[in-house]
């Protein structure tokens, strides 16, 4: 318990259940704790670093019918 009204925690790994059920635990403030997957979420979502872009996945069986 300090002074603050919440708290942060990143990684680029992930959390254990002790470490999410202390950062909920009652009489202290929130930690938000963002694991990879959160983080990379938040890149997504945000675009930060990011290009997005769109990409095909070429169908073979439609150009068959354009073969020998």
């Amino acid at each position: 318990m300090g002074r603050a009204d919440k708290g942060i925690i990143l990684t680029t790994g992930s959390f254990t259940g002790e470490a999410k059920r202390e950062a909920v635990r009652d009489g202290v403030p929130p930690i938000e704790l963002v694991d990879s997957e959160k983080l990379l979420d938040m890149f997504e979502k945000f675009e930060v670093g990011l290009n997005p872009r769109i990409t095909y996945d070429l169908d073979a069986d439609f150009f068959k019918s354009f073969g020998d």
